[in-house]
């Protein structure tokens, strides 16, 4: 399996996903029986060019600066779904030395 590490540019390398979060009762596992749970899943959209190589489906929602993750946490929902975009080409690079070939 390829293991490959994304940042925005070289010197920048930590970025935020845009999520969404819930309670949620229910059961997970029927020999566990109904409990509480924290869920968490991010948004996807379709692959830049960047990321269509290692995955051609698509990628996670990408926020770059304060101001998108203010946003996305903060305004109402037709505000924060326009942040469902690839990011452009230029906007996220593959470090240097980071794919690598796991051996199994």
């Amino acid at each position: 399996m390829r293991k490959v590490w994304f940042s925005l540019t070289h010197d920048q390398p930590v970025f935020v996903f845009a999520g969404i979060w819930t309670k949620w009762h229910g059961t997970r596992k029927k020999k566990e029986g109904e409990g509480d749970f924290e869920l968490f899943g991010f948004l996807t959209t379709e692959a830049n060019s960047v990321v269509k190589p290692i995955h051609a489906k698509a990628m996670p929602v990408i926020l770059t600066s304060p101001e998108e993750v203010n946003t996305w946490l903060d305004a109402p929902i037709e505000e924060g779904i326009k942040l469902q975009r690839p990011l452009p080409d230029d906007g996220l690079a593959v470090l240097e030395g980071a794919v690598a070939e796991e051996k199994g």
